[in-house]
């Protein structure tokens, strides 16, 4: 078999592909060929294109089920076929899980959880009938896997979408692949909102041991991966980007 990172005549689909994480996918899958559809809630300024072809985005915001719906029925009609699916929409405020209302955890949990739930279930009966199969990727996040302070209900949900994803591996295999990308910080063009500003920025990314943060871009190039055939054995598995990880608060201590 060829392996090829080339998916020209494949169809992608990227929620929250027009900012962000999400664009940086987005442009990834366009460069090598692929026609993106976004799914978000706000078309942008400017979509993301490459050589003259520009992702299509269509409406949809991804806690309603029956836009969910339309948004495949949108795509069967002009493509008649869907080889990836990529949950990236999600996110949550700082909040104090002490304080927080059982509204918003319940909108958190649907956002970050219940969402991509709905979506990988519409992609799979699509893709279970394509010869090829497809690849779902879910976007998660190193809230996932450690302590998740003011934002607990969404490292909650993103721990329950990794294991999710190893669930539904099994039980769609072996036509569709499910695999996860576990993002560490990222940095946006909303970073500054996080870190205070560019110096808060370069301070964080000190801290990170490869000297940065994530770009958009390297989190389109582990989903370009995961999606290709050189991943045709990779299934119910995590990639995590992020940069080798935090540095042991113990060390620190010790030192002070």
């Amino acid at each position: 078999m060829t392996r090829t990172m080339d998916f020209s005549g494949q169809v992608v689909l990227v929620t929250g592909g027009a900012k962000g994480v999400g664009r940086g996918i987005t442009q990834r899958f366009l460069e090598q060929g692929a026609e993106v559809v976004i799914g978000g809630r706000e078309a942008p300024a400017q979509l993301p294109a490459h050589e003259g072809r520009e992702a299509w985005f269509v409406p949809c915001d991804v806690r309603d089920f029956a836009q969910l719906e339309q948004l495949m029925a949108a795509i069967d009609e002009r493509y008649g076929r869907l080889d990836v699916l990529i949950n990236n929409a999600g996110g949550a405020p700082y909040a104090n899980a002490a304080e927080a209302s059982p509204r918003f955890s319940e909108a958190i949990v649907r956002l970050n959880l219940l969402a991509p739930l709905n979506l990988c279930q519409l992609a799979n009966q699509r893709m279970q009938k394509q010869p090829q199969g497809g690849a779902i990727i879910n976007i998660c996040s190193v809230s996932a896997i450690r302590p998740s302070p003011g934002t607990a209900a969404y490292g909650a949900a993103k721990a329950g979408l990794v294991n999710l994803g190893r669930s539904l591996a099994v039980e769609w295999a072996p036509k569709v692949r499910i695999n996860a990308v576990i993002g560490g910080l990222i940095r946006t063009e909303q970073s500054h909102l996080h870190y205070g500003d560019e110096a808060g920025v370069a301070r964080v990314a000190a801290s990170i041991p490869l000297g940065r943060m994530a770009e958009p871009g390297d989190i389109g190039d582990a989903c370009l991966y995961l999606a290709s055939p050189m991943a045709a054995y990779v299934s119910g598995a995590e990639i995590t980007l992020h940069g080798g990880g935090e540095r042991p608060a113990f060390l620190d201590a010790a030192q002070g």
